[in-house]
């Protein structure tokens, strides 16, 4: 029998859940998750990295063998030919055996001979033709957290995109104002010239006899336009050479490519005519593309960085410093300079900063970020505490384990390894320019070749007639239209409280088959509370007064429900003090003989002895419980919820239902997903009994509990095998598999790694939000065939005007306006009503 989970390749702790043909699993959920689904399929490409394949140590880069697996966040990606380029530049490096990037997650994994290729030189060789490569452990050095999951990282990586920002709405303002000042003779001469050539117009004649190009004239004409035109074409428009020259390199046509055949060969082509004299120069037509198409990247650019800036205003997961503990005394140290051994302590409210086992009995720990538990656990000195879990009531003493290492720091690496093979789909508009460049790019050459071969044409005339096809049926306008569409659906993803980054996103929404939740903080709000209470009013306070003085999950939200002010004067700190301990001075003077059961409290106010506690707590005691109180614990176990009995001398009195309530708006969301034919499944780390409630709703298709964080990325993968699969989640216990999904979303409340690792944040607590999200893949996808076909309207005018003989700066600058300013005016309007 394997030492491992078969489902997830969790090492297994304890009990062992067995199957048909000897296998074991780490825990019931795996158990449920392969007798129904069957083994994970790893046919997808994705690789899972568990938590027991990732190095426990502090370098986040993964050990292959003798190799190691690097992975490094790379500004400037934007597109599938991304991703390929800089595959082959890591691959062709010395040492290196293979590379995965995500233009989605910005991310590169790379494997290598530690001593042939360093991390450093891998860095440098990868920041070429305006990529930017940084270590991601280096991105985030400066909060001390790997992943660029803390604040300090988002706002690191806020200042390089205002940085790049900042550049590209420098290219912009060259290419206008530079732009504006050479059109000025176009619109004051060459227009009306050419308008008075092409319909005799005798009033524009002066115009027509103006615009003569002597040999002088044309000089000094030539000079002043080549070099000024060259350097909006050359130092606006290198985002555009640069994509057009990678998509030639990977043989892979983009749009980019489709704005440079247009912008190059107006240039070429004038400065042609130029030399032999002729009028019909396109100088301008070379102006007005690459200044409109920056302009418009330069938009899309400002709306994502819209998003990153609201994504720093997530919460923090990791801890960047922690406080060791010896002989009384207390000294704060960086994480990273812990040592085996080490005795950590983490006050109430904080987080445990590493892994550890705790040295003293008396504190209640919230593991929900890791483990999905929606209920704080009572902790005995010797237990397992796990790092980035909070401690939610007392003090805890941690002994920092062999490894120095948080969970939280595997779940990280998990995540890069799962993002760095999250591959980019290549857009619509680029699918499209595969196809526009072959038949344009032909047509062009094989007319002019018959014309220069088969007409005698001279093979001057013969290039620039080629040319004059390439300016004039080149698509270029998919190179507005994409942003343009790609901007606006952003933008109205982020009026409506939903962080979006990547465009394709919203391809990849209309493609999901199966959506998959997280129960604890995502179908429910994720904070305890009191939900019902059936108790005699005397009974409740007192019961508070004890509750103040507890550790177990449900005293915070009893205390807040009965407790009076009187009551909570004075806060109470420990709430493990000794028998016979008089606490006037905290406001629980009345309580005498307190003890702290590990699954209740027991106490004496006022000449009464009082239990408070499930039910095995009652009959460990000895206390009696009456059948109706029974029937409601049943019933409360049912819907998910905590049932709390509360007795007085030897009794029980009555029931306290504690509960992690449902979100509103979930069973209306599950049922929409259903309707449009899409699968549910609830997958959580809470026991079974917290999922009833979920396995009642008719759209709800499978519902997993008691699945850990390894086993959640497992599932996924494994239902992943059958269709298109959206992860919903809040917390760093679903990080892997948000990533591993081939769409993660997470909710509001979520931590910043869960945020990190999806591809759609939603930052305010509206679970309603996920179907809004599949509303606007769905417009998005009309505006966008929209837009792609109103760009066409430049071809269609262009094309039609040489058909006719008579393509000229006036009738290129009318379909540039026509196409530009269709595309523009669809774009404004809204998405949704």
């Amino acid at each position: 029998m394997s030492d491992n989970c078969d489902l997830c390749g969790r090492e297994i702790q304890s009990a062992t859940f067995e199957a048909a043909g000897e296998r074991s699993f780490c825990s019931s959920g795996c158990h449920d998750v392969y007798a129904t689904l069957g083994a994970a399929d790893s046919s997808d490409g994705a690789r899972t990295a568990t938590a027991s394949e990732v190095d426990p140590g502090d370098d986040p880069a993964s050990s292959d063998g003798d190799r190691s697996r690097t992975f490094l966040r790379i500004d400037g990606m934007y597109s599938a030919t991304c991703e390929a380029y800089l595959e082959s530049v890591a691959e062709e490096q010395a040492g290196v055996t293979g590379a995965e990037a995500s233009y989605v997650t910005e991310t590169i994994r790379v494997v290598h001979d530690p001593d042939t290729a360093s991390k450093e030189s891998l860095r440098d060789a990868l920041s070429t033709l305006g990529y930017t490569a940084y270590l991601r452990e280096d991105a985030s050095s400066d909060a001390s957290e790997a992943g660029g999951a803390t604040r300090r990282a988002r706002e690191m990586g806020g200042i390089r995109k205002r940085r790049d920002d900042q550049l590209l709405g420098m290219r912009y303002s060259v290419g206008f104002l530079f732009g504006a000042f050479l059109l000025v003779p176009y619109v004051a001469i060459l227009y009306p010239a050419h308008l008075a050539s092409i319909f005799d117009l005798q009033a524009l004649a002066i115009f027509e006899g103006a615009f003569q190009l002597t040999s002088q004239g044309a000089f000094v004409f030539l000079r002043l336009y080549f070099v000024m035109t060259g350097i909006i074409l050359v130092f606006t428009g290198l985002p555009v050479l640069r994509g057009a020259y990678i998509s030639l390199k990977m043989w892979r046509p983009n749009t980019d490519l489709l704005v440079a055949i247009t912008a190059v060969s107006a240039y070429a082509y004038s400065t042609a005519a130029v030399v032999l004299g002729r009028n019909d120069i396109f100088y301008d037509l070379a102006i007005v593309v690459t200044a409109a198409v920056t302009a418009v990247a330069f938009y899309e650019s400002r709306i994502k960085q819209r998003a990153l800036d609201r994504l720093t205003e997530l919460t923090i997961s990791q801890v960047e410093r922690a406080r060791t503990y010896s002989a009384g005394e207390t000294a704060e140290v960086r994480v990273e300079d812990l040592n085996p051994g080490d005795v950590v302590l983490v006050r109430r409210g904080e987080r445990v900063p590493v892994d550890g086992e705790l040295v003293e009995d008396g504190c209640t720990i919230d593991e929900a970020i890791v483990t999905g538990e929606s209920l704080p656990v009572p902790k005995r000195a010797g237990d397992e505490v796990i790092g980035g879990s909070i401690v939610t009531d007392g003090a805890a003493l941690v002994r920092v384990g062999p490894d120095v290492t948080s969970s939280i720091d595997r779940i990280t690496t998990a995540v890069w390894d799962l993002q760095s093979a999250t591959h980019g789909v290549q857009r619509h508009a680029d699918r499209l320019a595969t196809y526009a460049v072959l038949l344009v790019v032909g047509v062009a050459i094989a007319v002019g070749g018959t014309g220069v071969v088969a007409f005698g044409m001279a093979v001057s005339n013969g290039a620039l007639l080629a040319l004059l096809i390439l300016l004039a049926g080149s698509p270029w306008g998919l190179g507005l239209a994409t942003p343009l569409s790609v901007a606006k659906s952003l933008s109205s993803a982020l009026d409506r409280g939903m962080i979006i980054f990547d465009e394709t996103v919203f391809e990849r929404l209309r493609d999901v088959d199966t959506v998959v939740f997280d129960k604890t903080g995502t179908l429910t709000t994720g904070e305890m509370e009191v939900i019902e209470a059936d108790a005699p009013a005397e009974l409740l306070d007192a019961v508070a007064a004890l509750e103040q003085r507890a550790s177990h999950p449900a005293a915070n939200a009893i205390t807040a429900a009965f407790a009076d002010e009187s009551m909570t004067d004075g806060g109470v700190d420990d709430r493990s003090n000794a028998a016979g301990d008089d606490d006037e001075a905290n406001g629980t003077g009345r309580v005498r003989e307190f003890t702290n059961h590990r699954s209740g409290i027991e106490g004496t106010i006022d000449g009464s002895r009082y239990l408070v506690g499930n039910h095995d707590l009652f009959t460990e005691r000895g206390w009696t419980v009456n059948d109706d109180i029974r029937s409601q614990v049943t019933e409360a176990r049912c819907f998910g919820q905590l049932p709390v009995i509360v007795g007085r001398d030897g009794a029980a009195e009555g029931l306290i239902v504690v509960g992690d309530e449902s979100r509103n708006g979930w069973d209306d969301t599950v049922s929409r997903l259903g309707a449009r034919d899409m699968d549910v499944v609830v997958l959580t780390g809470d026991d079974e009994e917290a999922t009833d409630l979920f396995k009642q709703h008719e759209d709800v298709t499978y519902v997993f509990a008691s699945v850990p964080p390894e086993g959640k990325t497992a599932t996924i993968r494994r239902l992943k095998s059958d269709g298109q699969v959206a992860m919903v989640g809040d917390g760093t216990n679903d990080a892997p598999a948000l990533a591993a999904a081939d769409l993660g979303i997470s909710l509001g409340g979520g931590t910043a790694l869960a945020a990190d690792a999806a591809d759609v944040a939603i930052v305010d607590d509206d679970i309603r939000s996920v179907e809004t999200a599949f509303d606007l893949a769905g417009a998005a996808r009309r505006r966008v065939k929209q837009n792609n076909l109103l760009a066409f309207a430049y071809n269609g005018i262009a094309l039609a005007a040489l058909a006719a003989g008579f393509f000229t700066p006036v009738s290129a600058a009318v379909a540039v306006i026509a196409g530009g300013g269709l595309v523009a005016a669809n774009a404004r309007r809204a998405l949704l009503g």
